[in-house]
């Protein structure tokens, strides 16, 4: 018989494969397999081809992209097709100081490149770092005073390496021999001999196409334990360097992540005047503008594995949603999720246009400087008639009201096991299943991970809003544009199903607040502006038509409004807070709004479960939790109950609505939120 194919590496089935073998083989039928020696050559055949069998499979694997586990055959395999992995990058702080000169007749200080100063230690893990600088920086002395001002720095260790072209020497290396190198810092000098102090600086090659046998480009590529190797040109494509020339490197190896969060430090740099006398005395403390952020890993197998087909596939120019995704990743480096979507989804659409909203690493917006220079670098990648513009981030929170049930047998510490529940919730919602775009929240997971926390808990009944936050105007009036991206749920037809913190508008003296009246259709509805009479304790309608909403599509609308202050402010900005019911629990990031749960805005109870317990099997004294949302009408302290309202449905209209004189010719119109 012959020997079977086998579909898995498993050693039994090899091993009683080559027994059925040899047994149907005439010369070994009354060999014992089981208790001789010839078991334990079959032992050895088996494991010889049991090794061989995995080896294969493991070597077949690593000729794929997909597959593949090595980092260096995925780099290898992403720079067939024209990837350069990301290389990991330094962390990048502001700095100011000045030099007192009394006494010198200096007219210039000049600030030599290299470390400039060092932080102590990182408070997060104990460690001394080093900042540095590319170039020298020449300031004039005024008043027996030099400022250096807003110099950025870059945490590394500065080296400089240098390599000889040797002719005789076939296809010669240009090795850098420290891992770890921030590649956007490699500066590359070439001088024609020892002897020579002329210098031409070589760039690092970013489009094959405009390149010349004269033009002055090196190329890089990642090798085996995350080093670098540079390449130069061979006089067609980039100029050839000619013998005993001398390469010139400088660089920086990063520490990445670790040296994020730095907000002190020590000059050591060297400071040198105009007669080149070094100047030692006089020098300031260090001033921090923005502590030291920025800092980030080498890529990841993973993310080489997802960009590098992408970029391949965009051929260097952007069609497709996923086109840009891909090259706004590899323009901007610190992008941490990315949503793009065309003009033709919106409504009212926006033809030819096409939306990108960026979330960094570091931080929640782009400044001005950041988004104009990629969309002035992305016009090179678009098709014509196409405009790229990148929008600002926008948050769309998830709060939720969770009464957790726990078996006093099991667990009689309600505080240790809510200690356990938050930290897993706290776990969630700083992983990927939310911190991106197009994500989802999943309600049945996030009950589940309560469930899970502890074998005490026996349920839990959570109740999902979903909030944004308004960044007030309060210089003049603004119309405002609210989008949810979900549907609200209308648990009241008379109303009151969108609730806001308080804010202030011109000429009342007193907090107001917004909700909503739904129409006869239950698919739209009006906004209305209400304040609290504090006597009755009841909303009181000030403007009964302040703007429109649709449940369907979640939408608000608020009509121009002159906002004078806000109750709640975040990062120095007044800010109104609108939270409403979702109409399903499972809450999506639609388009540019990005998802967070917001678990300081949320609430967990732990109550007792006497049924489990056995305390109170006849449940007579069983704690029950609404599923529904709370009646309160408004955010905040304040409690406003829906009792308040009505038996008609409505409530008191206020004779002197605080609306303005007249409508202003001009309005602002803002979606900008938190």
């Amino acid at each position: 018989m012959a020997l079977v194919n086998f579909t898995n590496l498993d050693f039994d089935q090899i091993k009683s494969s080559l027994v059925e073998y040899l047994r149907a083989n005439s010369n070994f039928t009354d060999y014992d397999y089981e208790g001789s020696n010839l078991s334990t050559i079959i032992d050895v055949l088996a494991y010889n081809t049991y090794i061989s069998s995995y080896n294969a499979n493991m070597l077949s694997n690593e000729v794929f992209l997909d597959s593949a586990t090595l980092r260096e055959n995925v780099v290898s395999l992403a720079s067939h097709i024209g990837y350069i992995p990301r290389s990991r990058t330094s962390s990048k702080a502001n700095i100011s100081f000045f030099v007192n000169t009394v006494g010198s007749t200096a007219k210039t200080l000049t600030l030599r490149k290299g470390t400039i100063c060092s932080a102590s230690y990182n408070v997060s893990n104990n460690r001394g770092y080093t900042f540095s600088i590319f170039s020298d920086i020449t300031v004039p002395v005024t008043n027996s005073v030099a400022f250096f001002k807003d110099i950025n720095v870059y945490e590394g260790t500065y080296i400089l390496e240098r390599f000889t072209v040797d002719s005789r020497t076939t296809n010669q290396k240009y090795i850098l021999s420290n891992p770890n190198i921030d590649t956007s810092t490699i500066r590359v000098q070439v001088r024609t001999s020892e002897e020579s102090t002329l210098l031409r600086e070589f760039k690092l090659c970013t489009d094959l196409c405009t390149a010349n046998s004269e033009s002055l480009i090196y190329f890089i590529k990642e090798i085996e334990d995350q080093r670098y190797e540079l390449m130069f040109g061979d006089g067609v494509l980039g100029k050839k360097l000619d013998n005993k020339n001398v390469v010139e490197v400088y660089y920086l190896v990063s520490n990445g992540t670790q040296a994020n969060g730095i907000n002190s430090f020590t000059f050591n740099g060297r400071i040198f005047d105009d007669r080149g006398r070094q100047i030692s005395t006089g020098i300031s403390n260090i001033t921090v503008n923005s502590g030291s952020q920025g800092g980030r890993e080498i890529e990841s197998v993973e993310s080489i594995r997802k960009f590098a087909p992408r970029l391949y596939s965009s051929q260097k120019r952007a069609v497709t949603t996923q086109d840009y995704e891909t090259i706004v990743s590899s323009l901007y480096p610190e992008t941490e999720s990315i949503s793009v979507f065309g003009g033709e989804e919106l409504d009212p659409p926006k033809y030819g246009k096409v939306f990108i909203a960026i979330k960094p690493y570091n931080g929640e917006f782009l400044s001005e400087v950041v988004k104009q220079n990629l969309t002035d670098l992305l016009r090179q990648y678009s098709v014509a008639g196409i405009v790229a513009e990148i929008i600002d981030l926008k948050y769309l929170y998830i709060e939720v009201d969770s009464s957790i049930y726990y078996n006093t047998n099991v667990s009689t510490s309600a505080s240790d096991l809510l200690t356990k529940v938050n930290s897993n919730i706290a776990r969630y919602a700083d992983s990927s299943e939310l911190n991106q775009y197009g994500t989802r929240f999943k309600y049945s997971k996030f009950v589940k991970i309560i469930d899970d926390s502890d074998r005490a808990v026996t349920s839990n009944i959570t109740k999902v809003t979903m909030r944004r936050d308004i960044r007030a105007v309060t210089d003049g009036f603004s119309e405002y544009e609210i989008c949810f991206g979900n549907e609200f749920h209308i648990n009241d037809s008379a109303g009151y199903n969108i609730k806001s913190s308080g804010f202030r508008i011109a000429g009342l003296n007193q907090d107001v607040y917004m909700t909503d009246i739904p129409n006869k259709d239950l698919i739209t509805g009006k906004i209305v502006f209400f304040k609290i009479d504090f006597q009755s304790f009841s909303p009181v309608i000030i403007n009964n038509n302040a703007g429109r909403i649709n449940y369907r599509t979640g939408e608000i609308i608020i009509s121009p409004v002159r906002i004078i202050s806000t109750a709640k402010n975040k990062l120095n900005q007044p800010v109104i807070e609108v939270s409403t019911t979702p109409h399903s629990n499972d809450i999506i990031g639609l388009q540019d709004l990005y998802l967070q749960l917001d678990i300081t805005n949320s609430n967990f109870k732990m109550i007792a479960d006497g049924i489990s317990s056995g305390s109170d099997i006849a449940g007579s004294s069983y704690v029950v939790s609404s599923s529904y949302p709370e009646d309160n009408l408004i955010r905040g302290n304040t409690i406003l109950s829906r009792s308040r309202i009505t038996s008609s449905g409505t409530t008191q209209v206020s004779a002197t609505a605080a609306l303005p004189a007249a409508m202003p010719t001009q309005t602002t119109v803002t979606t900008g939120s938190y």
